[in-house]
C-alpha cells in the first residue's frame, strides 16, 4: 500500500498537506461545500439531496466519462450555479475548500477514493456497499477513525424514523426471543446479453475507470450500471441491493460478524455474460439467531408479501418490514402494533454529524457500513468457494481456510493503491 508520505509527494501535496485532519468545517458563510463523485446514476440523486439541504452547496462534480460530466455540469450552468467539473478525482482533492465527498462510483472504486478523501481531511458520504472487499472497508473503519473525519454508509433505511421504533418495538421483548431474521430480495432483473470487447467511447478515461482492477479491454457489458455482474467490479446484487436488507436484518437482530456462512448460489435464469449470480441463499449463524439471505432476480412476484423486505421470527409472532412499513403479527394471527417507514434525509443526518462533528450522530457510520457490506461478502466467498465457513470476527479471517481468506483482499493495480495508516 502507499504510505502517507508517498501520498504527499504527489500531485496532492499541496492540497492534502494543509487539510488538518480534525479542522472544523469551513466554508463561505459557514455553508458545507460537498463534491459528488460517480455522477451516472445514483450520484444524480446524491446531487439533488444534498443540494435541497439548507446550509449546503454542491461545488465539484468528478466522473471519468466526459460526456456525463459535461452533461451535469451544464445543468448547474443553466441554474446559474457555479460547479467545477473533474474528470481525476486527485485534482479534485486538491481544491482545500471541499468539504465532503459523496461517493457513487462502482464498487470498486468506494474503497479508494473514500481513503483518499479521509487522508486529504474531508468527510465522506459513500454509497452501498461499503467496500469491495473486506480488508479494506476495515482499512478505512480505522482511516475515518484515525484522521477523525465523518463517513457515512448509504443504507438509508437507518435514517427512517418508523423503521427505527420497528427495532424499538422488537428489542422490547414483546415477541420474545428473535430467533431468525430472514433477509428478502426478490424481483426480475434481465439479462444483458452478450457483448464483443470494443474500443473505448470518446470521452471516457477508460484506465482512470479500471482504477485498482486488473486492465482488460474496454466492453459496455463491463460498463455503466452493468458493471454489478461483474467480480472485478461489483459485488452482484447482493452487495447492490441486498445489502439493504441485509442491513435492516442485521441491525433488528442488533449482531455484526458471524462465527459461520453457508451460501449456495448460481446462474438459474441467466445465459449470458453474467459472472455473479441470479440465484443465492445464505445462512450467517451467529450464537444464538440465524440471519438467513434470499435473493432470486428471475421473480416478478414477491416472497411472503415482499419484493425487497424483511420477516423477523419470534417467540411470539413475526415482524414484517417492507417497502411501506412494518406490521407484528402474533403466533394466533391477531396483527400488532405497526406503522410506516417515515424516512428522513440520510444526507441531512450525515451533514448534522459533519457540523457536530460526533461520529454518534450518523444513523450509519463507517463500522455498521463495514459489517453490513461485510456479510455480502461473506455470503459471496462462501459460495464462491462452495463450503461453509468459521469466521473469526476479532481478527475478520476465516478459520483454517486459505481459499477463503485470499478473497478478504485483493490485487490493487499499480497506481491506484490505497493509503496505509
Amino acid at each position: 500500500m502507499v504510505t502517507r508520505r508517498e501520498f504527499m509527494k504527489g500531485s496532492l501535496a499541496a492540497g492534502v498537506a494543509a487539510a488538518a485532519p480534525f479542522s472544523p468545517v469551513q466554508g463561505a458563510n459557514d455553508d458545507i461545500r460537498v463534491a459528488v463523485a460517480g455522477i451516472n446514476g445514483q450520484g444524480r440523486g446524491l446531487i439533488g439531496e444534498f443540494r435541497d439541504i439548507a446550509g449546503v452547496r454542491v461545488v465539484a462534480l468528478c466522473d471519468v466519462d466526459g460526456n456525463v460530466l459535461e452533461r451535469e455540469v451544464k445543468k448547474f450552468k443553466g441554474r446559474n450555479e457555479k460547479v467545477e467539473g473533474y474528470g481525476d478525482y486527485r485534482r479534485m482533492l486538491e481544491d482545500k475548500s471541499i468539504d465532503v465527498v459523496a461517493i457513487a462510483t462502482p464498487d470498486h472504486w468506494h474503497v479508494p477514493l473514500a481513503a483518499w478523501s479521509v487522508v486529504a481531511g474531508k468527510d465522506v458520504y459513500v454509497e452501498k456497499p461499503l467496500s469491495h472487499t473486506i480488508s479494506e472497508g476495515r482499512l478505512l473503519v480505522d482511516l475515518a477513525r484515525k484522521h477523525g473525519r465523518m463517513v457515512q454508509h448509504g443504507t438509508q433505511s437507518r435514517s427512517a424514523e418508523g423503521l427505527t421504533e420497528a427495532v424499538e418495538y422488537m428489542r422490547s421483548g414483546e415477541l420474545g426471543k428473535i430467533r431468525m431474521a430472514k433477509a428478502i430480495n426478490s424481483q426480475l432483473r434481465g439479462p444483458i446479453g452478450r457483448v464483443a470487447d470494443s474500443e473505448t467511447p470518446a470521452g471516457v478515461n477508460y484506465d482512470m475507470w479500471l482504477g485498482p482492477a486488473p486492465k482488460r479491454p474496454f466492453n459496455r457489458n463491463r460498463y455503466h450500471y452493468k458493471w454489478h455482474w461483474f467480480w472485478d467490479y461489483g459485488t452482484g446484487d447482493t452487495g447492490n441491493d441486498g445489502v439493504h436488507q441485509i442491513d435492516i436484518a442485521r441491525w433488528g437482530l442488533g449482531v455484526e460478524l458471524p462465527k459461520a456462512v453457508t451460501c449456495s448460489g448460481g446462474q438459474l435464469f441467466y445465459d449470458d455474460d453474467h459472472q455473479t449470480p441470479d440465484t443465492q441463499v445464505a445462512t450467517f449463524e451467529y450464537d444464538d439467531v440465524y440471519l438467513m439471505y434470499e435473493m432470486r432476480l428471475w421473480t416478478p412476484y414477491p416472497l411472503e408479501g415482499h419484493d425487497n423486505g424483511n420477516i423477523f421470527y419470534g417467540d411470539k409472532g413475526t415482524m414484517s418490514i417492507g417497502r411501506r412499513g412494518w406490521q407484528v403479527t402474533f403466533k394466533d394471527g391477531k396483527k400488532g402494533p405497526g406503522g410506516g417507514r417515515d424516512g428522513k434525509s440520510h444526507a441531512e443526518n450525515f451533514i448534522k454529524a459533519v457540523r457536530s462533528r460526533k461520529a454518534g450522530d450518523l444513523s450509519a457510520g463507517v463500522e455498521e457500513g463495514h459489517y453490513s457490506a461485510g456479510l455480502c461478502h461473506l455470503a459471496n466467498i462462501a459460495m464462491r468457494v462452495g463450503r461453509r465457513l468459521r469466521f473469526d470476527t476479532k481478527r475478520e479471517r476465516f478459520i483454517g481456510d486459505d481459499q477463503a481468506n485470499g478473497y478478504l483482499t485483493k490485487e490493487y493495480r499499480k497506481g491506484y493503491e490505497l493509503p496505509s495508516l
